[in-house]
């Protein structure tokens, strides 16, 4: 099955849910678990994102260090101070409390400048035995081939959002091999994980477990910019929230990430614009 070229018309298929009046908690509740002691502005993109892009309530969940830091900095969220471990990640204990804060919440981000570490295979199968829709992102992408089956078992499809070196992670495989076909090794992973997989790059691959797919040539080159990914995780994460469908709010975040890139090129230049000047451009993208 050949892909779609993924456009502003193809999505008139794939409507975003209406935002219309009710409070903050009618718009959409997310938990962000995200960031670690050396990469906390992970987190705050992704939930300045997530706000830009219509979510009505957020709540951070980052290790202990720099909870108090990220309230400061994100007076609109709820933020959770998780255990530490030693390096500056997430401790274990941290599993309990994180599988209770995804259950009063509509969507669930995870991953956005964490640490690889011990603890998280096991809140990536709480998060995936919550229920809630999910997205994956960063370092909690390398843990998923041990869940593989919880991802397919989960009760809504979990959302991937792989750069190919995480893509050859999450197929056991080499990154040159991902680099010959990005396209059929996103299929891959949405087979192996029951879920729908971004593969991005400067042509990004959005791929479902029934074999839909769709090309997204449109975006800039100066979002190949640190910090331009957790952006786009916190738009998907925020249209999660407001009830879109895993792959619809998909959809619509790759193409709003790479609209704000084309925006900011035009504004700024065509490198140099800073992936913390995305979130910006959602609204008045969202309304077009």
């Amino acid at each position: 099955m050949s892909a779609k070229e993924l456009t502003r018309a193809a999505l008139v298929e794939f409507p975003l849910p209406a935002h219309g009046d009710g409070d903050k908690d009618d718009h959409g509740r997310l938990f962000i678990l995200a960031g670690s002691r050396q990469v906390p502005g992970a987190a705050l993109l992704a939930a300045r994102s997530a706000l830009r892009s219509g979510a009505g309530k957020i709540r951070i969940g980052t290790v202990e260090s720099v909870a108090t830091a990220m309230a400061l900095q994100t007076p609109e969220a709820l933020v959770v101070p998780l255990e530490e471990s030693s390096d500056g990640g997430f401790g274990e204990s941290s599993v309990a409390q994180i599988a209770k804060e995804a259950d009063g919440v509509d969507a669930i981000l995870a991953g956005p400048g964490m640490q690889e570490g011990a603890a998280n295979r096991g809140m990536a199968k709480a998060l995936l035995e919550s229920g809630r829709p999910v997205a994956f992102d960063a370092a909690m992408l390398r843990c998923l081939a041990e869940v593989a089956a919880d991802c397919r078992a989960a009760n809504v499809q979990p959302v991937l959002l792989p750069h190919s070196r995480e893509l050859a992670a999450l197929l056991d495989t080499d990154e040159k091999d991902i680099a010959q076909d990005r396209l059929g090794a996103a299929r891959k992973a949405s087979d192996r994980y029951g879920a729908v997989v971004l593969a991005k790059g400067s042509t990004s691959h959005i791929t479902a477990p029934e074999g839909r797919s769709w090309t997204y040539r449109g975006g800039a080159s100066g979002l190949g910019v640190s910090g331009s990914g957790d952006a786009l995780a916190g738009i998907a994460g925020a249209l999660l929230a407001r009830g879109a469908d895993p792959l619809t709010a998909l959809l619509w975040s790759v193409l709003l990430h790479g609209e704000a890139g084309e925006v900011l090129s035009e504004k700024v230049g065509p490198v140099g614009f800073l992936a913390r000047e995305i979130p910006d451009q959602i609204p008045a993208l969202l309304a077009r």
